[in-house]
């Protein structure tokens, strides 16, 4: 059985990082793992709170906050947009768990938004797909995706605890 993250994957720049499940969410991971976390992006899918439920997949730095109810919602055509939950991310992204959620391999109805934060990064990682692995490549990579957008002002920078 082929695996459609992998299948998206070849032939592109990138490494496989395997990597504990139970250490999947990016603050954890980098911490064992010794990532920096401006080094890491979170691939998180959005929906817009409307009868048809639009989605999209947006890749942000781990170090800011996703723009949902500003720029993700107006990208949308929603009045209301949330992170989609768990179930519904299951579905929508043919299998993916959170925590392991990737922009490559995602069914091509889903449009992938990147802060434009992301493309200023050398190499950056990201879920691969499930929450045994982790996809190192360079952003170029992403950008190439069908279907991927560069925005600018999807991310905030997240507040920092003081």
């Amino acid at each position: 059985m082929s695996d459609p993250v992998l299948d998206a994957l070849a032939g592109l720049d990138h490494e496989i990082v395997p990597c504990d499940p139970e250490l999947a969410d990016t603050a954890a991971f980098c911490e064992a793992y010794g990532y920096k976390a401006e080094d890491s992006a979170n691939a998180i899918l959005v929906v817009g709170k409307s009868d048809d439920r639009p989605i999209a997949c947006c890749v942000v730095l781990a170090t800011t906050r996703l723009d949902v109810n500003g720029v993700v919602r107006k990208r949308l055509g929603t009045r209301k947009a949330s992170f989609a939950g768990g179930d519904e991310t299951v579905e929508r992204s043919g299998g993916m768990e959170i925590g392991g959620v990737t922009p490559f391999g995602l069914p091509t109805d889903i449009p992938i938004l990147i802060d434009a934060a992301v493309m200023d990064r050398d190499r950056l990682i990201v879920g691969g797909g499930s929450r045994d692995r982790k996809v190192l490549f360079p952003p170029r990579t992403l950008a190439a995706l069908a279907g991927a957008e560069v925005v600018e002002g999807l991310a905030k920078p997240a507040a920092i605890d003081s």
